[in-house]
């Protein structure tokens, strides 16, 4: 994760709630260890050796995410306009080869729902909507952008942008 994300404010509202809810598992977890030390035997205290393994992996999340916060740069998304893609926009697109029309909300990647078309700058069709010349340049209308996704490429219009 060293690498830098770009993230809306309401991601990292979420990251630090979740920050706050693992330094709390945090807690409850050395109790546990404290308690399973109390049944005496470490080398064959399965309690002892369940709370050392969630014990590892609180750690290692609360490490994630900490580390995420530290790298990460933030951007408002509330203050997007409507001449680009970006962040905080609502697309509305043509898939050139399906002549269908679809409406993607673009989002950091907390808050990312493909199911109901809220999409991440770092998901195929985000990133070809938010990262035209490889410098985060985003879109405009009018512009055609492919998508380098799973299923394969493909060609996207985009007819309007609009503030979410």
């Amino acid at each position: 994760m060293a690498d830098s994300r770009i993230l809306t404010y309401t991601d990292k509202k979420k990251l630090e709630e979740q920050l706050a809810l693992l330094n709390e598992e945090k807690k409850k977890v050395a109790e546990e260890i404290a308690i399973a030390r109390g049944f005496g035997d470490l080398s064959e205290n399965a309690e002892y050796d369940a709370a050392k393994d969630r014990e590892r992996d609180v750690y290692r999340q609360i490490a994630e995410v900490e580390e995420e916060l530290r790298t990460a740069t933030f951007v408002d998304d509330s203050s997007a306009g409507d001449s680009h893609c970006a962040l905080g926009t609502v697309v509305r697109v043509l898939d050139m080869e399906f002549n269908e029309e679809d409406e993607y909300t673009l989002v950091g990647y907390t808050e990312a729902d493909p199911a109901k078309l809220f999409i991440s700058n770092e998901s195929p069709i985000g990133k070809a909507l938010t990262d035209v010349d490889g410098k985060g340049t985003g879109a405009q209308v009018g512009d055609v952008v492919t998508a380098d996704t799973p299923g394969g490429a493909i060609q996207l219009k985009v007819l309007a942008i609009r503030k979410r």
